[in-house]
């Protein structure tokens, strides 16, 4: 399967979109709110003060997770999860690097 974007199959019809299509607009949904109640808990823990690296901190929690996900489901194929990823292969595998997944 081909999946390039959710953001043209999330906001289609429910009735227009194929089976695969419509799960796939289904986890985008699912994948979103998880990510805004996973934000608001972590706003939550700051308390009064306000985050100054929010997007660092963030990042460094999904970025790892996701790359190391999608290596292993490509078959630890680098040229694969970086087509995957939609990035270069040698960005992929500098951030394989920065995160000693390699």
């Amino acid at each position: 399967m081909t999946y390039t974007s959710t953001s043209s199959a999330a906001s289609m019809p429910e009735s227009s979109l194929n089976g695969t299509a419509r799960k796939a607009a289904e986890c985008h949904q699912d994948v979103h709110e998880t990510i805004v109640d996973a934000l608001d808990l972590l706003w939550d823990a700051f308390e009064e003060d306000q985050p100054s690296n929010l997007y660092q901190l963030v990042m460094g929690q999904v970025e790892r997770p996701l790359l190391s996900r999608v290596l292993e489901r490509c078959d630890y194929n680098q040229s694969r999860a970086a087509a995957c990823l939609g990035i270069n292969r040698s960005t992929l595998r500098k951030k394989l690097r920065e995160h000693d997944l390699i």
